[in-house]
């Protein structure tokens, strides 16, 4: 399930320190989720991984360096995801947004995550230039995809959209990581799961409910 594109993969690395690096690429993935980029050090990722300072610098020779293989590897491993799910050309419209939706419910059932992406967007100025672009190219990667699934959608008759697949997917997607971020600061999960519903009916010219 795309949901697994919220937890750890095995990063790049070599054999010899792929257990630590990864390691390392979760913490930091969590904290920059939960806190910010410019929220965590390398101390915080040494405390709760009980490893020097040292050894973290060795991975990942700056927090840059940590920053932009912890976006690449959760970009990377989303958009495998997609892509693996747009391959299915039998697979209705409806179910493919359903996987989609999969990371953003498993975030709003939990105190404080939200995507990856979407935390970093509001640090967008304070982030080192490679990581900007990274982020940047995720938003539209994702846009991409939402908009050829609801042209799928609209194109056998799933979807009843009122104008153009790229407008609507970007209204999905402002309103999916805009949603997470309400829920964060109201801790109602309702923010997410209403938003979804609205969406879908709108989709489909009101032939799904909203509960």
């Amino acid at each position: 399930a795309i949901a697994t594109t919220a937890k750890a993969a095995t990063p790049k690395t070599s054999p010899g320190r792929s257990n630590t690096a990864g390691e390392i690429l979760d913490i930091a993935e969590t904290l920059i989720q939960t806190r910010g980029y410019n929220a965590f050090s390398y101390q915080d990722v040494s405390d709760a991984l009980g490893i020097r300072k040292a050894s973290i610098h060795y991975h990942f020779p700056s927090k840059a360096d940590l920053g932009l293989a912890v976006v690449d590897r959760y970009a990377d491993r989303f958009g495998a995801a997609l892509q693996a799910i747009a391959a299915d050309d039998g697979q209705p419209a409806m179910a493919m947004l359903d996987h989609y939706l999969e990371p953003y419910l498993m975030f709003a059932g939990t105190p404080d995550r939200v995507c990856l992406c979407g935390a970093l967007a509001g640090e967008i100025p304070a982030l080192p230039e490679p990581m900007r672009d990274r982020v940047a190219r995720f938003f539209t990667e994702h846009q991409a995809w939402l908009a050829a699934t609801l042209e799928r959608g609209g194109r056998r008759g799933e979807f009843a959209l009122r104008d153009d697949p790229a407008k609507v997917a970007r209204l999905v997607f402002g309103a999916l990581q805009g949603a997470l971020l309400v829920k964060r600061t109201t801790n109602d999960a309702s923010q997410l799961h209403d938003v979804i519903a609205v969406l879908k009916h709108e989709l489909t010219g009101g032939a799904a409910r909203v509960n």
